[in-house]
């Protein structure tokens, strides 16, 4: 059976950071597309960044979040630095046998909150 569960979220003050996990089941990380999505209040979900033979990030995050797998885990990480209050989400993992679109992704996650606020 296919999961992905994530964790990590929670409440950080604005500059502080995080670590999200997603941690894979049913098949191998190394062998699909693993991307972070997030999706905030009254908006559409959007891509944060994808990780399969290269890394992909969105214009919003780098140099600041950081994509990494750890295929003994079967876990793909996120590290968040210099947290904002525009990142406040839910954030998925998701994986896909082709590629990274917050649109066609053959497995999500549930989700976790991140909330950046003071």
């Amino acid at each position: 059976q296919v999961q992905l569960v994530e964790s990590g979220g929670g409440l950080v003050q604005p500059g502080g950071s995080l670590r999200l996990s997603c941690a894979a089941s049913g098949f191998t990380v190394a062998n699909y597309a693993i991307g972070w999505f997030r999706q905030a209040p009254g908006k559409e979900r959007e891509g944060v960044s994808c990780i399969r033979t290269g890394t992909y990030y969105a214009d919003s995050v780098k140099g600041r979040f950081t994509i990494s797998r750890d295929n003994a885990k079967n876990t793909v990480y996120l590290q968040m630095n210099s947290l904002t209050p525009e990142d406040t989400a839910v954030y998925y993992c998701a994986a896909d046998s082709i590629g990274c679109s917050p649109h066609r992704m053959d497995y999500w996650g549930k989700g976790t909150l991140v909330t950046v606020s003071s």
